[in-house]
């Protein structure tokens, strides 16, 4: 059964960093897309950013291009998301997602069939 338990999250200034991450277990991961999505209160999920573990390619959303890195550490089977130059509206829970199934790209919620619990990441102006 795969698990995925984030990490890494909290309170940081406009302008901060802070890395996200995301050890998953129970499968090969090989063949997964693993993705970071967020929802603040009251929106809905979206998408950030995500990355295949076959040949580490990746694509982020419009929004946090340039500013949020995703990245895989094969020999800890962990995904990271480190987020720089963060704002406001970077506020939301953090959640870490995958999938098997994905082919190309996908930045819908609904193409990841696991999920891990979500972060807090909060960004004080």
């Amino acid at each position: 059964q795969v698990q995925l338990v984030e990490s890494g999250g909290g309170l940081v200034q406009a302008g901060g960093s802070l890395r996200l991450s995301c050890a998953a277990s129970g499968r090969t991961f090989s063949t997964y897309t693993m993705g970071w999505f967020r929802q603040a209160p009251g929106k809905e999920r979206e998408f950030v950013a995500a990355i295949r573990w076959s040949d580490g390619h990746t694509y982020y959303a419009d929004s946090v291009k340039g500013r949020f890195t995703i990245s895989r550490d094969n020999a800890k089977n962990t995904v990271y998301l480190q987020m720089n130059s963060l704002k406001p509206e970077d506020t939301a829970v953090y959640y870490c997602a995958a999938d098997p199934r994905i082919i190309g790209e996908s930045r819908r919620p609904t193409a990841y069939g696991y999920w891990g619990q979500g972060t807090q990441v909060t960004v004080s102006s």
